[in-house]
């Protein structure tokens, strides 16, 4: 058990990503900060650590009722995956949020002023994922494939203009980190997504679709994070730099 402390929750998720759930359920962040040890996420949120892992050996140890094992999925499947799901998801719940939330400032604002900095961040949310998903797609995305082709026909693999791939990855995880932040926010102004009691059916909509993205987005940046970013970093160590 003290050996498992050690472990990040990251790596947890992406042996089994049934065990985000239980990191949920703490309000323990295991994408944009899945880099962090259990010790270290139960010393600072006051968590018993035995408690936690008891609960996460429950939901390893029960039956795979078919989750998908992304941690063996080739890294330009996974990539195709990500691109496909995730961030076609973004780009056709962003438009519906967006007139939602602007409906519900026109609306609620006078009684409820909290939508207008919920309205103001998720606007900045849709704006900054809509630049950083087309810097993964143009520029990220077609490198990790392209190493993933050159390893299975044993090429040459030139380097790229962006020298290591660790450089966009960075920048990628910086961008996640203030996404997570953004909806951590949101998250608290709208008490965990939870509507008003004389709310009207858009405003419940509205939030219940909020609280659905934040849960596709937290999927999306693991499987960046946990899987596809540190996996791509070890692939790149296996090529001899071109000169």
């Amino acid at each position: 058990m003290e050996n498992l402390k050690n472990k990040t929750i990251g790596s947890f998720v992406a042996q089994d990503y049934r065990t985000a759930a239980v990191f949920s359920k703490y309000r323990i962040d295991f994408c944009c900060k899945g880099n962090r040890t259990v010790d270290e996420v139960c010393e600072k949120q006051n968590i018993d650590a035995d408690v936690l892992l008891q609960n996460i050996h429950e939901v390893i140890q029960s039956e795979n009722n078919g989750s998908i094992d992304f941690n063996s999925w080739p890294l330009d499947l996974l990539a195709d995956y990500i691109e496909k799901t995730h961030h076609r998801y973004v780009e056709d719940k962003t438009h519906t949020l967006l007139a939602f939330l602007d409906k519900l400032c026109k609306v609620h604002g006078a009684n409820y002023p909290e939508l207008f900095k919920i309205n103001e961040l998720f606007i900045g949310c849709a704006g900054e994922l809509s630049q950083h998903m087309k810097k993964e797609e143009l520029i990220l995305f077609p490198f990790v494939k392209r190493m993933t082709k050159t390893k299975e026909s044993d090429g040459i693999l030139s380097q790229p203009s962006f020298g290591s791939v660790s450089n966009p990855i960075a920048m990628m995880m910086h961008e996640h980190d203030n996404e997570g932040e953004r909806f951590r926010e949101i998250a608290a102004l709208t008490d965990h997504y939870t509507p008003p009691a004389d709310a009207c059916t858009t405003y419940k909509v509205t939030f219940a679709m909020l609280k659905e993205f934040e849960e596709d987005l937290h999927k999306h940046i693991h499987l960046e994070n946990n899987i596809l970013f540190p996996k791509a970093v070890l692939l790149e160590k296996d090529f001899v730099e071109v000169e």
